[in-house]
């Protein structure tokens, strides 16, 4: 099989596993070098922990979605994971939901740092349909993961485990706020700072000590 993504993994044959996806021009290793598997590794967490490297020409279609699941997520199931978590910083993020939107059978919990909210051809066309509650969907949004995405986020599972975090100065917090509305207040976490690595490193931490406190 021709792989179209590189992995690098921290795993301790745990009986849950986190999927991190990166954000634009990001690597597998800068979770790495950022301290994300260490924060893993410290808390002496029953956690395995597996970062993709992705293409930005596959994060723009649908191919990324399908991609994933084929070669990750579906491979993964069939390990016998008790819990699969989807996690993403950025562009990460934002297919991360839209993993979750179009295949929500397959994911048990969602980390998204910083979230992207989608360009904005999709955020202002429902900006001008009067936002998320009032916008309809048209046959040919919904041929666009982001626009698919917007949609689930709407009805969003109320058991679905969500963490969402970013900073208060981020450019696109704006909208990062109106995907965090569509989750209890209790998901999200907003920190001062921008769209960085500081700010998604204490986020990661807050996330790892809130859901997975067993060793």
């Amino acid at each position: 099989m021709d792989h179209k993504f590189r992995m690098v993994r921290q795993t301790i044959g745990a009986p849950n596993l986190i999927v991190l996806l990166p954000g634009a021009y990001m690597t597998p290793e800068d979770f790495e070098s950022n301290g994300f598997f260490d924060a893993v590794s410290k808390r002496r967490l029953a956690l395995d922990v597996i970062a993709v490297d992705l293409d930005l020409s596959l994060i723009s279609g649908d191919s990324a979605i399908d991609d994933l699941y084929r070669e990750i997520l579906d491979p993964c199931c069939r390990n016998g994971y008790q819990e699969i978590w989807l996690g993403g910083i950025s562009l990460g993020g934002l297919l991360a939901l839209a993993c979750c939107a179009d295949m929500p059978d397959h994911i048990d919990g969602l980390c998204l740092l910083a979230p992207y909210p989608g360009c904005r051809l999709t955020t202002d066309a429902i900006a001008r349909a009067g936002g998320l509650a009032r916008w309809q969907a048209t046959a040919d949004q919904l041929a666009d993961p982001e626009f698919r995405m917007w949609r689930w986020l709407r009805q969003a599972p109320v058991d679905l485990q969500v963490f969402i975090g970013y900073g208060s100065e981020d450019r696109f917090a704006g909208g990062m706020k109106k995907i965090a509305d569509c989750f209890p207040p209790t998901a999200s976490m907003v920190l001062p700072g921008g769209h960085d690595w500081p700010v998604w490193k204490t986020l990661w931490e807050n996330f790892l000590d809130r859901h997975f406190l067993s060793a």
